[in-house]
């Protein structure tokens, strides 16, 4: 895209939260060029907590945002889809402190997106471009990226399970392909972990109607799977939410090797704390750059 965009007009959802289990009301409104994603606590006299790799807190089972200790937690599904979507500017208003799971992926949301529509700025889109590989690694996983013309991702997961086990997507991000072929893609756990993530305060408010469950042999929800490869869908979701903190739409392939929120995050942060690996450009710089590599 050409140009910063937000949301045509003003839409509400409310739910619960996954962990915390609380009741809770998110709006996204649209906002001025140049602002960026914006939580604003409601309940907290509109606090605001930009969407930025600066504020990131907590990151073990979702990524959480916090400043002058001020929380918004489990905001990778919600931004993952305001970034595929390409919505560059909203205020996301919600009354408590972490965003609603609705049906635990991102379909929801970009239904929400879809209902709102988007509306486009005169000011120029800019884009961060990688110039040279980075890499985070750790305990056999892996998160790097390579320059690139456009947002390509790779994920690769492994889930001892036999209806999941290794899973590899390929995917270059657009919206309408995100709409259809990630954001359906709900979040999962296995059942032997339950009762000792809700010892750790977690998943408080999961259930069969957010979360896929899988047994030692199958997965519990009535209606199966959504797809074969569900779970390595909702890593890219996942992937994507976390690489929206950058605050730029992110020209770059990604690749993921059973990689997670913590070393997603940790790659931003290593993106964005060394200028030297990557540019700013505009669509037109782009455009004219990929032409003449074509020439060439």
């Amino acid at each position: 895209m050409r140009f910063e965009s937000t949301v045509q007009r003003s839409v509400e959802a409310e739910g619960i939260g996954l962990h915390s289990g609380v009741p809770v009301n998110i709006q996204i409104h649209p906002a001025p060029a140049a602002t960026g994603i914006v939580f604003r606590r409601i309940d907290l006299d509109n606090f605001p907590i930009p969407a930025s790799w600066r504020h990131v807190a907590r990151v073990s089972y979702a990524t959480s945002l916090m400043r002058q200790g001020v929380l918004i937690s489990t905001t990778e599904h919600l931004l993952s889809v305001l970034y595929s979507m390409g919505v560059d500017n909203a205020y996301i208003d919600i009354d408590n402190l972490e965003v609603p799971i609705l049906d635990g992926s991102g379909e929801p949301f970009a239904r929400l997106i879809q209902e709102a529509g988007i509306k486009h700025y005169r000011r120029r889109r800019r884009y961060l471009r990688i110039r040279r590989p980075v890499s985070v690694e750790g305990n056999g996983k892996r998160v790097t990226i390579i320059p690139a013309d456009g947002f390509l991702l790779t994920c690769d997961i492994f889930f001892d399970h036999p209806l999941v086990g290794r899973q590899r997507l390929e995917i270059e991000v657009t919206p309408e392909r995100y709409a259809h072929d990630v954001a359906p893609a709900r979040t999962f756990g296995f059942s032997w972990e339950l009762d000792q993530m809700q010892d750790m305060g977690l998943i408080r408010g999961a259930s069969l109607d957010n979360a896929i469950c899988f047994d030692r042999l199958g997965v519990l929800n009535p209606g199966g799977l959504r797809f074969a490869d569900e779970c390595c869908r909702h890593k890219v979701l996942d992937l994507i939410g976390d690489l929206a903190l950058i605050g730029r739409p992110l020209l770059g392939h990604v690749i993921a090797e059973r990689a997670g929120h913590a070393m997603h995050t940790a790659l931003v942060a290593r993106i964005m704390s060394d200028p030297t690996l990557y540019e700013i450009i505009s669509f037109d710089q782009l455009a004219n750059r990929v032409a003449h590599a074509l020439v060439s």
